[in-house]
């Protein structure tokens, strides 16, 4: 383990609990953490990876270090043989991801990260749904996501600083951006980007933006992690079709169809609701939610089976990196135009022009 921050702990939780597993070591910089996890859990802690990484017989690594860091711990974790789980998103430089794509394939190591929400019933039957052909031509696509997460001004960590990966692009909008990339194909380019703050000071609060598919379909991104009109965190795709259209999130799926499609026989015309509940399979675990615990064991049963072309693979993380930095090249390369306010004398002098008086 490598990382014991937020979700660290919660992988520590969830790894230690599968029974194919054994937890060899964890490495973390913050002492305190360590002490407190070495002291009650008797595992043996690191502060350095090299020297982990050296001095410990592992198979695998779960690397949940800040955004930051990614690329250097997948590195020296592939070229010592070690099949890889990291932390969303993959990498912050798209140049990093497809060399460690390279290394990572000439060594034959299976590759993951953790978009969890590929393992949440609803958002996979919309992807079925989807790649069934039912929906006819796919035109729009929309994805959100919205919730509580910052509501005053603070600072003091990396989620709040912008080299380090922080803000609402990277550490939320990526997952919104992965589920487009799932359910509908990876968008081709963006425009129209609004990166705006509402409380932070360094990082985005709100990320807008609209999607181009090579298709000629269109899409929209809004996330906004400054809401509280939402109780939580809130991830919602929807996809429109020429025979109807398809709309889930984390709670059910729900599917609208014109005509009955053969690749569809358990999906009547009008309306259908599948829930998450009715879609998901039992775990052995139960941490916030199944699709953690259910992506954990995939990445341990792709181990084991030496799957490299599983879900979730360095790859298919490497495409929603892709369109953030199309997003972030985009909203630095474009040319704002605010229109200065009339003075009152010019209107009144242009009224008179047009109808006659002032």
């Amino acid at each position: 383990m490598v990382g014991i921050g937020k979700m660290g702990l919660s992988h520590h939780a969830i790894v230690n609990s599968h029974p194919h597993v054994k937890i060899a070591a964890a490495c973390d910089t913050t002492a305190y953490l360590t002490d407190v996890l070495g002291k009650y859990t008797g595992l043996k802690c690191y502060s350095d990876l090299d020297r982990m990484l050296s001095e410990e017989a592992l198979d695998a690594v779960v690397i949940s270090t800040p955004s930051r860091l990614h690329a250097s711990m997948v590195e020296k974790a592939l070229q010592r043989g070690l099949h890889v789980f990291c932390e969303k998103p993959f990498v912050l430089d798209v140049a990093d991801g497809e060399r460690l794509i390279a290394l990572a394939d000439s060594k034959g190591l299976v590759t993951q990260v953790g978009y969890h929400y590929r393992f949440v019933g609803a958002f996979r039957e919309a992807a079925r749904v989807v790649a069934s052909g039912a929906l006819g031509r796919v035109h729009h696509v929309r994805a959100e996501a919205y919730g509580p997460v910052v509501l005053r001004p603070k600072g003091g960590t990396w989620r709040s600083a912008k080299n380090e990966g922080g803000g609402a692009l990277y550490d939320y909008a990526c997952h919104a951006i992965d589920l487009v990339n799932f359910i509908a194909g990876a968008p081709k380019s963006v425009g129209g980007v609004a990166l705006r703050q509402t409380f932070s000071r360094d990082v985005e609060d709100e990320v807008y933006c609209s999607m181009y598919f090579g298709n000629g379909a269109t899409g929209q991104l809004a996330v906004n992690w400054s809401d509280e009109s939402f109780r939580k965190m809130s991830t919602k795709v929807t996809v429109w079709g020429t025979n109807g259209r398809v709309s889930a999130d984390r709670q059910e799926c729900q599917t609208y169809l014109r005509e009955a499609h053969p690749e569809l026989p358990d999906t009547p015309t009008g309306w259908s609701v599948r829930y998450t509940t009715d879609l998901t399979q039992e775990v052995w675990y139960y941490l916030r939610g199944e699709e953690y615990s259910a992506q954990i064991d995939y990445f341990v049963t792709s181990c084991e089976q030496r799957r490299t072309d599983g879900v979730n693979t360095f790859r298919s993380a490497l495409q929603a990196d892709r369109v953030v930095e199309q997003i972030l090249a985009e909203e630095h390369s474009g040319v704002r135009t605010v229109q200065a306010p009339v003075p009152l004398a010019a209107r009144q002098g242009l009224w008179a022009r047009l109808f006659g008086r002032a």
